[in-house]
């Protein structure tokens, strides 16, 4: 057999070069995944912290929230705040520490492109999501929770909300030096988690600052989960307007500004 016949078409078993775009999506998808749920502080974020919180202010007569159960108040509220810390404070932390260590930078340089590496974060941040709400949502009702509403407006909602957070996020993580990024993305979320009527209801601010306090993306998702699940309401389209205003700014931002190295 001659050296060309050897070396010619279909002798590499398998043949050499990358795989189909949505296999390396998947792959990175489920990497991506597994690393975020491994992590302990990420998982002290998106999963003991609002679990704890949406347990203690349920059974202990701490904060106003109104009439009604506390737990119907406090759930929707609890579900936004894992939204924000998954798909914010997690994300931001976790991709602000990958692009100092130039993990990014190299990944960048893979068969992957970047937008696709984005697009396999962005999968992560949903399916750790989706764990987060079905966890939430089981401890809910063994509190006593009785949620009401359209269940399309509620995903419309959540779907809005993961992409603002996720923009922002990104932004923060894309233009800020880790350690800002550790230390920033934690205050932010200690301030919103306080007055982002996650816990605490807005009407217990100053009108002013309640104005202020209801254009917040934390706000607009708790408010807008709260109208649907506690009362009943249909599509809160003011609360879904501020959510899209925050995506397209937050998103559009990231775009034009992220560094990868």
């Amino acid at each position: 057999m001659s050296a060309g016949a050897r070396t010619g078409a279909g002798t590499y078993t398998p043949a050499p070069g990358a795989a189909p775009l949505s296999r390396m999506i998947a792959a990175q998808t489920a990497f991506e995944t597994k690393m975020l749920l491994r992590n302990g502080e990420q998982l002290l974020l998106t999963v003991i912290i609002p679990s704890l919180l949406l347990v203690l202010f349920s059974t202990v007569d701490i904060i106003d929230t109104g009439s009604g159960a506390s737990v119907d108040f406090l759930a929707p509220g609890v579900l936004a705040l894992a939204v924000m810390s998954t798909a914010f404070t997690g994300q931001a932390i976790a991709t602000g520490f990958e692009r100092r260590y130039g993990v990014l930078k190299r990944l960048g340089a893979s068969p992957l492109p970047r937008w696709a590496l984005m697009t396999a974060k962005t999968l992560s941040v949903l399916v750790t999501e989706v764990l987060q709400i079905v966890l939430l949502t089981v401890i809910a009702f063994a509190l006593g929770w009785s949620p009401d509403g359209n269940p399309f407006a509620v995903l419309l909602l959540l779907v809005l909300g993961t992409a603002a957070f996720s923009g922002l996020g990104l932004l923060m993580a894309g233009t800020l030096k880790a350690e800002a990024t550790l230390a920033a993305a934690n205050l932010v979320f200690v301030l919103l988690l306080v007055g982002g009527g996650v816990i605490v209801p807005l009407d217990k601010f100053p009108e002013v600052a309640q104005t202020l306090l209801g254009l917040l993306p934390i706000s607009a998702l708790s408010e807008g989960l709260r109208e649907v699940l506690q009362h009943g309401a249909g599509m809160p389209w003011d609360d879904l307007g501020v959510l899209a205003v925050w995506a397209v700014l937050g998103l559009g931002a990231a775009a034009r500004f992220f560094r990868w190295e």
